[in-house]
C-alpha cells in the first residue's frame, strides 16, 4: 500500500522517469517498490520544511538517478532511513527486497548512542564519540561496497540544500562536518562536482556574510574583465586551429570556496597587502582545454606556449603521472600582457568526464558488467581500483578508537602529492610535507617499524628533511630497530602515524603488564609468594573484588598507576594487612623480622625498563643518585632524585623505594650550567671539549649575565655520576670557563 504525498507521483515520477533512461523495466518497477515500502514506513513523519519525510529519500534516489547508478543503489537511497528511523530491521529489508540491498541500508545507518556511552562521558564528548563510531562502520561498509558512500554523498548533499530549515546551531555543525569530511571524501574519489556544491553550501551556510560579499565582489570583477576573457578566448582557439587541433575551450568558472581559502593563505600579510588579496587571487583566468586523444595535449600545450609566455615551475603533467584519485590533465600557467595570469588545464573528453564525475563516471552500474572493454571503462575500472584500494588503505588505520580513526582519516583527505622514486625506479605518491618515515611505511609497516635512515639523491639525511617531488630516496633498515615516539612529531600521513602509535600503544601495553608483575611480586614477597605461585582461587578473588575481567588487566592497571599493588595484595593475601596494622601500632624503634623487611625492598631498576619507568625533567635522576619513585596514575612510575623538592611526599602510599642495578648500560640526560667569558668561539670549545669525553649533547642554551659573562646551559648524555664528575673536572680545566654545575630544579 501506498502513502499519498501531497503533490501525488511529482517527485516520483520524475524519479522513474530518470531512471527509465538506463534501467530495464523490471528494475524500475523495483525501484516503485521500495518507494512504497519507504513511504509505508515514514508515513507518520514529516521533515523540519514541513513536507512528508518520504520527501528526502526520494530527493536523495533522484541524485543517484542522474549519476545512472544501478537499481539496488537507487532501492537502497530510497529505504537509507528504514532501519535508523522506522525501528525495521536489516533482516526484515533482506527479506523484503535482498541482501545486497540490506547491506547498503545498514551501511549508511547511523549507530545508536548506547547509554553507557552517556553516562561515562559529557554530552558534547557523547556526541563526538556517537559520530566518530558511526564513520566508522560506514568506512568499513564502503570497503565491502564503494556505493555506501556514494549513497550517503547523495544523503548529505540533499540535506545541504535543505538546511535553512535547522536551527542555526546545527546549520553551522552540519557544515563544518561536511567540509571536513564529506567534501573531502567526495573529492578523494573524484567526484569534483558533487564536491564543489557541498563546499558551495556549507561555505554558504557556515559564513554566510562572508560568502554574499564574495558573491558580489566576484560578480563585479568579472564584469569589468570581460572583455579581457573574450580576448584569451579568441586567441587560445586560433592558436589551437593553426595546431592541427580540433578543440573545444572551456572558461573555468571561479567557486567561492575556494577563492576563500586562497585568500586565507594570506591572513598573516600585513593589513595594506590583505587587501590586495581578493585581487591577486582573481587575476588568474582559467580556462579548460578538452581534445580528442592525450596526443592533441601534447599538441596543444605547444600551442598555447606559443600563445603566451609560459611561467617557470608552473607546468603540472597529471596525465603522466596521475593524481592519487585517478585525476588526469596538463597544467600550465601563462603570463598575460595586463598583467594577469592564465590557468590552462589540457585533456581528453574522457579524462573531463572522469574529473568531474570520479567515480561514478559512466555509470558506475557498469562496472560489474562491461559491454565491451573501451576507454572509458577501462578508465573508470582503474578509478575504482584506486578508490578501494584507499578504501582497504582506511580500514588499516583503525586502532580500536573511533575518534581518533576519524582524525586519521581527517588527515589523509588532504593530500597535496609528491612523487618520488625508489633506488629500483618505483615511483611513489605521498601527500605533501612527507618524510623519509612516511615513504618508510608506504613501502610496508615492517620497513618503517625498523626504519634507521635514509638516503636522499645517494647522500644520508635526517629522517626529518620533507621530501620533494623528483628525489629518489632509499630507507635503511635494521632488525634492532623500533619505531621512535618522536617520529609522531614530523610523521604526515595518516598510514605512517597509524602504524607507529599501533605500535607504541603495543609496547606501553607490554611495558605495563611487565611493571605490573614486578611490582605486585614486590609485595607478595613478604609472604614468600610471586605470581607465579598464585592459586586460581587467590587470582579469582583479586578479580572479582577489583571488578577486572581477566588478571593480566589488572596487572596493567597496577603499572599504569591506576591500582596500588599493595592493595591487590592484601586482597590475595590477607595476613598483609594484618602485619601492617601490627606494624603501625608498634614503636618506630621496633625491630622487624626479615621477612617483613622484604616488604619494602626497593624496586630495582637499570633505565631499561620502557616507557612507563619515566626520569623526572625536574631532577634528571642518574646512576649512582639516591633515587625514589613515585606512581602517577596513567603514566606508571616516574623517577625522582631522593632529596627533590617536587616530589609529592603528601601521598607516601604512592612512593616507591628504588635502587639502580648494579650493571646499567645506555645514557641518561643531565643539565650542566657552565658559566664562561663572552668571548667568540666559546661555544665551539665547549662542544669539542664535551665530544672529547665521549658525551652527547642534547640541548644548549644561552643566558647573558652581567660583566661580560654568559652562562650555556646543555643537557648531556651521561653514563652515571662517576662519568659526569669527569666531563665537570675537564671543563674546569678550560681557562674560559669560571663555574660549572649540576642543575636540578
Amino acid at each position: 500500500m501506498s502513502i499519498p504525498l501531497e503533490s501525488p507521483s511529482d517527485p516520483v515520477e520524475l524519479l522513474c522517469n530518470t531512471v527509465k533512461k538506463y534501467l530495464s523495466t523490471e528494475e524500475v518497477a523495483e525501484v516503485y517498490r521500495a518507494y512504497e515500502y519507504s513511504a509505508e514506513a515514514h508515513k507518520e513523519q514529516t521533515r523540519l520544511t514541513g513536507e512528508p519525510y518520504v520527501y528526502h529519500p526520494i530527493a536523495v534516489a533522484h541524485i543517484l538517478g542522474k549519476m545512472r547508478m544501478d537499481m539496488q543503489t537507487i532501492c537502497a537511497a530510497l529505504l537509507h532511513d528504514v532501519i535508523e528511523d522506522t525501528g525495521t530491521s536489516k533482516e526484515t529489508l533482506a527479506s523484503i527486497f535482498d541482501e545486497k540491498i540490506a547491506e547498503l541500508v545498514d551501511g549508511v545507518s547511523k549507530l545508536t548512542l548506547m547509554p553507557s556511552l552517556a553516562e561515562s562521558q559529557t554530552r558534547e564528548q557523547a556526541k563526538e564519540q556517537a559520530k566518530a563510531d558511526s564513520f566508522q562502520k560506514m568506512i568499513m561498509a564502503m570497503s565491502q561496497d564503494i556505493r555506501v558512500i556514494i549513497i550517503k554523498l547523495a544523503d548529505r548533499l540533499h540535506n545541504m540544500r535543505t538546511i535553512n530549515a535547522m536551527k542555526r546551531t546545527s546549520q553551522r555543525r552540519i557544515a563544518r562536518e561536511t567540509l571536513e569530511i564529506y567534501a573531502p571524501i567526495a573529492g578523494r574519489l573524484g567526484m569534483n562536482n558533487l564536491r564543489i556544491e557541498l563546499e558551495e553550501l556549507s561555505f554558504k551556510t557556515f559564513y554566510p556574510m562572508r560568502f554574499k560579499v564574495l558573491q558580489q565582489r566576484m560578480a563585479k570583477f568579472r564584469d569589468r574583465r570581460q572583455e579581457t576573457l573574450d580576448e584569451i578566448h579568441e586567441n587560445l582557439n586560433a592558436y589551437l586551429r593553426q595546431a592541427g587541433c580540433k578543440a573545444k575551450v572551456l572558461r573555468r568558472k571561479r567557486h567561492h570556496y575556494g577563492i576563500y581559502t586562497k585568500m586565507l593563505r594570506n591572513k598573516g600579510l600585513a593589513s595594506k597587502e590583505k587587501a590586495k588579496t581578493f585581487h591577486k587571487v582573481m587575476n588568474m583566468y582559467a580556462f579548460q582545454i578538452i581534445l580528442d586523444t592525450a596526443s592533441d595535449c601534447y599538441i596543444a600545450l605547444g600551442a598555447v606556449h606559443r600563445a603566451y609566455k609560459p611561467m617557470t615551475n608552473r607546468f603540472k603533467d597529471y596525465i603522466a603521472l596521475p593524481r592519487i584519485n585517478g585525476y588526469q590533465s596538463l597544467h600550465t600557467v601563462l603570463y598575460h600582457k595586463y598583467g594577469v595570469r592564465i590557468n590552462v588545464q589540457i585533456r581528453t573528453k574522457t579524462m573531463h568526464e572522469l574529473s568531474e564525475m570520479g567515480i561514478i563516471a559512466h555509470g558506475l552500474y557498469q562496472l560489474e558488467h562491461p559491454e565491451q572493454e573501451n576507454t572509458e571503462t577501462v578508465l573508470n575500472l582503474e578509478l575504482h581500483e584506486r578508490a578501494s584500494k584507499w578504501l582497504h588503505s582506511l580500514l588499516e588505520m583503525q586502532t580500536g578508537d573511533s575518534v581518533e580513526f576519524l582524525e586519521h582519516v581527517k588527515t589523509d583527505l588532504f593530500p597535496e602529492e609528491v612523487y618520488v622514486f625508489t633506488p629500483q625506479g618505483d615511483i611513489l605518491q605521498l601527500p605533501k610535507g612527507a618524510t623519509p618515515i612516511d615513504l618508510a611505511y608506504c613501502i610496508h609497516s615492517d620497513v618503517g617499524n625498523r626504519c634507521i635512515a635514509a638516503k636522499i639523491d645517494n647522500i644520508y639525511t635526517n629522517l626529518s628533511t620533507p621530501l620533494v617531488s623528483g628525489q629518489t630516496v632509499e630507507i635503511l633498515t635494521a632488525e634492532w630497530a623500533r619505531p621512535n615516539p618522536l617520529w609522531l612529531d614530523f610523521a604526515i600521513s595518516a598510514r605512517a602515524r597509524t602504524h607507529i602509535r599501533h605500535y607504541l600503544k603495543q609496547l606501553r601495553h607490554d611495558d605495563s603488564l611487565r611493571l605490573g608483575k614486578r611490582l605486585l611480586d614486590k609485595e607478595l614477597a613478604s609472604c614468600d609468594l610471586s605470581i607465579d605461585k598464585l592459586s586460581e582461587t587467590q587470582i579469582t578473588s583479586a578479580i572479582k573484588a577489583f571488578q577486572a575481567e581477566t588478571f593480566e588487566q589488572l596487572l596493567i592497571e597496577i603499572g599504569l598507576g591506576h591500582r596500588m599493588a599493595i592493595n591487590i595484595a592484601r586482597i590475595i593475601v590477607p595476613t598483609i594487612e594484618a602485619k601492617k596494622t601490627k606494624a603501625e601500632g608498634e614503636e618506630a624503634d621496633t625491630v622487624i623480622d626479615e621477612q617483613e623487611k622484604t616488604t619494602h625492598a626497593p624496586l630495582v631498576i637499570n633505565g631499561s625498563e620502557g616507557v612507563l619507568v619515566n626520569f623526572s625533567p625536574c631532577c634528571r635522576p642518574i646512576p649512582g643518585d639516591d633515587v625514589l619513585g613515585f606512581i602517577n596514575a596513567g603514566s606508571g612510575i616516574v623517577i625522582h632524585t631522593a632529596n627533590c623538592q617536587r616530589m609529592n611526599h603528601n601521598q607516601p602510599d604512592k612512593l616507591v623505594p628504588v635502587q639502580w642495578d648494579s650493571v646499567i648500560e645506555g645514557e641518561f640526560s643531565v643539565d650542566i650550567c657552565v658559566e664562561v667569558e663572552n668571548k667568540r668561539g666559546v661555544l665551539a670549545k665547549i662542544a669539542n671539549a664535551l665530544d672529547n669525553m665521549k658525551c652527547n649533547i642534547i640541548s644548549v642554551n644561552s643566558n647573558e649575565k652581567e660583566n661580560n659573562f654568559n652562562v650555556l646551559r646543555f643537557t648531556i648524555g651521561v653514563k652515571n655520576r662517576v662519568h659526569l664528575a669527569e666531563i665537570i673536572r675537564h671543563l674546569r680545566c678550560i681557562d674560559i670557563t669560571t663555574r660549572i654545575y649540576r642543575v636540578k630544579t
